[in-house]
């Protein structure tokens, strides 16, 4: 099998950032920080540095974070080991009209990282927050609850593959710039690699990241992209992660006891710099669940990392037993609303022409449980199934059909898979390859797309659902612009997509006609 890895060493690079990598061993303090800044880095002012964020909105809840980090590439902070941090909510900008407040303890043990579980809130309203702590406010942070009963429309995006050395995050910065009611995050939010070929980097990426001090400071420099920051400050955000959170390719069951010990610590790292909800304790997070948005959508955010096996296993699962069962009951219970199930790998069959996959640490190497999941699906009868996907570093839309291997078999729902924020794709001579090789050898893909970067907005309406490919001009850029690619339409009750006719003509390597 063709490794990805090795694909990727290959792919065309959108030109160097021409810096040292700000981790690198051999730099002092000073110098780290000097070269951050030659990265286009900066920071929000002292001890919120890392900015401030909310998560997983619920009608009545939203939880809120941020992180003390005065010195945010250092292993440990020049902080007491707890500190009190004061958080309000409020319901203007300017936080006169308070709504609820409260303080809470930012201690060494999680890094300073600050969460709070916000209760008592009203459904459906726009809210603003902010933290003290040291004598210092935080930026202020717009946050949303989710509503409940009738919803006529909800708006919202998706980002994923975000490696630093790759480039600068003008996505984010279209993203924070969107009217949406949430964001929601496929996975590969950091990259654990050291150095690997076609980075922009010039110097090394240092070495690979194996502890929770490497892992804090990795987040921390992907925070210090201001953009990421002012995404995480606009709007709520609902997690999920793939595998370079830990390491490339991992399987969460399997392991020896030094890959245990620092997947715990990529594990606390990551819940460190996230707004999640802390439904089970660490390592063991919980992140697998359903939320909704009144009666229009249900998203059901699956976990496909902590609980799989090993690939291309006659019995293998890519769920894990639990998760496999409460799916299942998702399927045989669902309300009446879209059903969006949030996955950070690709479901759809990708087979290459010879025979054999593409890549099977996706689903197809779950292959069992993949046919039993959407086997299920199409028996109940689960109407308005949209799938969206991150990983691939590239677009595709795909029809979901229970047999993938038959081509008569019926459409039940249909697949996004979305742009890389940053990460690279494929060389353009790659993509042109083989687009066409793909789509023959894969009846159910109706389009792809890999030469570009950005990420997807999600507008669904009782009667339609639409996402479109929002991308950016140049990676290297900051404030590069934004533009639609192009558009797909989900017709409720009508299972399979078509291309907005305005943007059927925009580029892409492969189109069904």
């Amino acid at each position: 099998m063709l490794n990805r890895r090795t694909l990727l060493r290959g792919a065309a690079t959108a030109g160097a950032l021409g810096a040292v990598w700000p981790l690198s061993a051999a730099l002092s303090p000073a110098q780290a920080y000097a070269a951050a800044a030659d990265l286009g880095v900066s920071w929000d002012p002292k001890p919120f540095t890392l900015g401030v964020a909310s998560g997983d909105p619920m009608p009545t809840s939203v939880v809120l974070w941020t992180r003390l980090a005065p010195d945010p590439l250092a292993a440990e902070q020049p902080l007491p080991a707890a500190v009190e941090v004061k958080w309000t909510v409020a319901e203007d900008r300017e936080l006169r009209r308070k709504v609820v407040c409260g303080t809470a303890p930012a201690t060494s043990l999680l890094g300073h990282a600050v969460h709070v579980p916000v209760h008592g809130l009203r459904p459906g309203r726009t809210y603003y927050y902010a933290f003290e702590a040291l004598g210092q406010r935080s930026r202020v942070g717009r946050t949303r609850t989710a509503p409940v009963g009738k919803v006529d429309k909800v708006r919202f995006a998706s980002a994923n593959c975000q490696a630093f050395h790759d480039g600068l995050y003008a996505a984010h910065r279209g993203i924070a710039r969107e009217n949406l009611d949430f964001v929601v995050h496929l996975g590969d939010y950091i990259y654990e690699h050291g150095q690997v070929g076609g980075s922009h980097i010039r110097d090394h990426d240092g070495p690979e990241i194996l502890t929770l001090a490497d892992y804090r400071k990795r987040h921390a420099l992907y925070k210090g992209d201001p953009s990421l920051r002012e995404a995480h400050a606009a709007h709520p955000w609902f997690l999920t992660w793939d595998d370079h959170e830990v390491v490339n390719d991992h399987s969460g069951t399997t392991g020896d006891a030094p890959f245990v010990k620092r997947r715990a610590a990529a594990y606390q790292a990551w819940y460190e710099h996230m707004p999640a909800r802390a439904e089970t304790g660490l390592p063991d997070i919980r992140i697998h669940q359903q939320r909704r948005w009144g009666d229009l959508l249900d998203l059901t955010i699956l976990d496909l990392r902590q609980y799989r096996s090993a690939q291309n296993l006659a019995d293998g699962t890519i769920l894990g037993a639990d998760q496999r069962a409460w799916l299942g009951r998702q399927i045989d219970s669902p309300s009446d609303a879209w059903h969006c199930w949030v996955n950070s790998i690709m479901l759809s069959q990708l087979a290459k022409p010879a025979g054999g996959y593409y890549f099977t640490d996706q689903w197809d190497g779950f292959r069992t449980e993949r046919n039993s999941v959407l086997g299920q699906a199409h028996r109940k009868n689960l109407q308005d199934l949209v799938v969206i996907t991150g990983d691939w570093h590239s677009a595709f839309v795909d029809d979901i059909r229970p047999d993938f291997d038959n081509p008569d078999a019926p459409v039940i729902g249909t697949e996004f898979t979305a742009h890389s924020v940053t990460s690279g794709a494929y060389s353009a001579e790659w993509n042109a390859t083989n687009g066409p090789v793909m789509g023959k050898a894969n009846p159910h893909l109706k389009y792809f797309e890999g030469n570009r970067y950005g990420y997807d907005v999600y507008e669904v309406t009782p009667r339609r659902w639409s996402t479109h490919m929002r991308v950016i001009g140049d990676r290297k850029v900051a404030d590069s612009p934004v533009s639609t690619l192009t558009t797909f339409h989900v017709d409720r009750g009508k299972p399979g997509s078509y291309e907005d006719p305005a943007t059927i003509g925009s580029a892409a390597q492969y189109r069904r006609r």
